[in-house]
């Protein structure tokens, strides 16, 4: 009996042990787009939370590569949380699930944020709401993190929204809902802008992978690559072509990750088919040039459909050079791989490549090379060099 006791209360220790933020939490659900889009909008939800000095909820990474109901990747399993928790506070969502929302959370207080209510999609008649969830990947998210709502609050009238940089943003979110009130803000969808902004970008730093996938990205690369290599990514899937179509030459907005290669605002003629979807052409063009450049001994490809390895092959021919690919395609392997290379070239406009992109610049002491397939690049069109201290 004093062993049951024992144990019971050992249990309980553990449980008191995990510190709870005074200052609350902020939870929310990744489900815009795939991996890409879901790590953009992680950058400017960490700044948000950072921006209140809230403690983020890591979200699990919803994965959607097969048919049916989306899948849930723990955030743990694909990036390491104590490398991001050097630029502000987080915590699991397992540990949240299980030690911080029974204690601070009760079931009968748990409301969803989002900008305004809308009608939903399959409740006819029913008033307007939040609906957070409603639809896939939001039902099975909200139904991991184990939570369901009993009421909405609306933040659209707060100016800036999300954005704390706006003048009065950060006050009216702490007055109009204060920790002590509201000890966590969960959010239907990221409180973050999309396309996500330069100056979150380097958040990317603290975002380092998984040891079981640098270890077999690394391996890969021993094992496989000779250096120096050209990495690239090919984005060619069918569904790739209807974002395409949103490119003419008038365009000036930006669309999904083009400020990494063009200036924060476009201008006219910035905007080429071939920065969207390179020709076969084009690509084989890009890659012997940079082989030649680097003196490159292989070539790394990844893509989401057709990897050019053939005829990649036939052109490199000359210069003795071995195209490879992953066995087993996986993204997290792929972007690391990619990350190590001796020069990227990417897609402008995917928020995949971005990824690389962002990881290049910021991670390393001097930016690693990288170029775009289809990209001209004008001579004030890069984003500033990191700022050299005396």
């Amino acid at each position: 009996m004093i062993g049951g006791h024992f144990l019971l209360f050992a249990l309980a220790t553990v449980a008191r042990s995990v510190e709870i933020d005074p200052n609350g939490y902020v939870i929310y659900c990744p489900c815009m787009g795939r991996f890409g889009n879901q790590v953009d909008q992680l950058l400017g939800s960490v700044a948000f939370a950072k921006g209140l000095d809230r403690t983020l909820v890591l979200p699990p990474f919803i994965d959607f590569s097969k048919p049916g109901q989306a899948a849930m990747i723990p955030f743990e399993e694909v990036y390491q949380p104590k490398t991001l928790g050097r630029h502000l506070k987080v915590i699991t969502m397992g540990d949240f699930k299980r030690n911080i929302a029974p204690e601070i959370w009760p079931k009968e207080k748990r409301q969803a944020l989002c900008w305004s209510p809308r009608e939903s999609f399959y409740q006819k008649g029913s008033p307007p709401g939040c609906f957070a969830k409603e639809g896939n990947p939001f039902g099975p998210f909200w139904d991991y993190a184990g939570v369901d709502f009993v009421s909405d609050a609306y933040y659209g009238n707060i100016e800036g929204g999300y954005d704390l940089t706006v003048s009065g943003s950060r006050k009216a979110w702490s007055s109009n809902y204060p920790p002590a009130e509201y000890p966590v803000l969960a959010f239907t969808g990221a409180p973050a802008a999309f396309p996500s902004r330069r100056k979150d970008w380097e958040t990317q730093k603290y975002l380092r992978w998984n040891t079981k996938i640098l270890q077999k990205a690394r391996s890969f690369i021993n094992q496989t690559l000779t250096r120096p290599f050209v990495g690239i990514h090919l984005r060619n899937n069918v569904d790739w072509n209807s974002v395409c179509d949103h490119i003419n030459s008038d365009r000036t907005d930006h669309l999904f990750a083009s400020a990494q290669c063009l200036n924060d605002a476009p201008r006219k003629g910035d905007f080429t088919r071939e920065l969207c979807s390179p020709s076969e052409k084009t690509v084989i063009d890009a890659v012997v040039d940079q082989v030649g450049k680097i003196g490159a001994k292989s070539v790394y490809v990844t893509s989401d459909k057709d990897f050019m390895v053939l005829p990649l092959g036939e052109a490199l021919a000359a210069y003795d050079i071995k195209v490879s690919t992953l066995k087993e395609e996986n993204p997290h392997v792929a972007l690391a791989i990619l990350q190590e290379s001796d020069h990227f070239i990417g897609n402008c406009i995917s928020t995949f490549t971005s990824i690389v992109t962002r990881h290049r610049q910021f991670s390393y002491a001097q930016p690693r090379p990288t170029t775009f397939f289809g990209h001209v690049p004008k001579h004030d069109e890069y984003a500033p060099k990191k700022k050299i201290e005396l």
